[in-house]
């Protein structure tokens, strides 16, 4: 059987899901390292795996995926986690809500967005200034989505989906850059439920620092 293997960086939020996913399903996997900063997912050995020279890069059941929220459906539909409801409507709801921090939130807090606007601006202080733009309303109006569920005691009910995967990178880049989401109590509750879960913990960054 080929051998399961997550090309990642440990702070990268895309990365973070995977490890979450994989440990939900069970899966036993091999982590190769590319490292952000000194551009090794710009080399030819890495673009190679992935044309965009993005992380992660998942290489599983005789395939190579690319995009995060692509490899999440496939673990999904073929390792059974349930990360979405059956009912068409309730799935578009909650399929929305881990949008709302995975395609609106994430992408426009990439560090090398974040790095472009240091450049064009020569402001150094920019990074977290622009972090903290983004990651604070972005946060506030997540909350405001969670409303809909009675929550007990993860994000969506009392099942693991697919904003709570989305959910804690993002929490992990807020505190990073410190942008406050102290005044979001749904947020705060399902933090709290999610740390104490071995797949989540197992899965953060600090765990997997070079």
């Amino acid at each position: 059987m080929t051998q399961t293997v997550l090309y990642d960086y440990y702070r990268s939020s895309a990365s973070y899901r995977l490890r979450i996913a994989l440990n939900l399903a069970g899966e036993d996997y091999r982590q190769v390292p590319v490292d952000l900063p000194s551009k090794e997912h710009k080399t030819d050995a890495h673009l190679a795996r992935n044309p965009q020279g993005l992380v992660p890069v998942l290489e599983i059941d005789g395939h190579r995926f690319t995009q995060s929220l692509a490899i999440l459906d496939y673990l999904d539909r073929t390792r059974g986690l349930g990360l979405l409801p059956v009912d068409p409507a309730e799935r578009c709801f909650v399929q929305a809500a881990a949008h709302a921090i995975a395609v609106d939130i994430h992408p426009v807090c990439n560090l090398q967005v974040a790095s472009y606007a240091v450049k064009i601006t020569e402001n150094p202080e920019m990074r977290q200034q622009w972090m903290q733009r983004f990651i604070g309303p972005g946060l506030a109006a997540f909350e405001q989505l969670l409303a809909r569920w009675e929550q007990a005691p993860y994000c969506t009910g009392d099942r693991i989906t697919l904003p709570d995967i989305c959910l804690m990178p993002q929490l992990y880049n807020a505190e990073r850059w410190e942008a406050d989401y102290s005044d979001c109590p749904r947020i705060l509750a399902a933090k709290a439920a999610l740390d104490a879960h071995p797949a989540f913990a197992a899965a953060h960054p600090d765990r997997h620092a070079p």
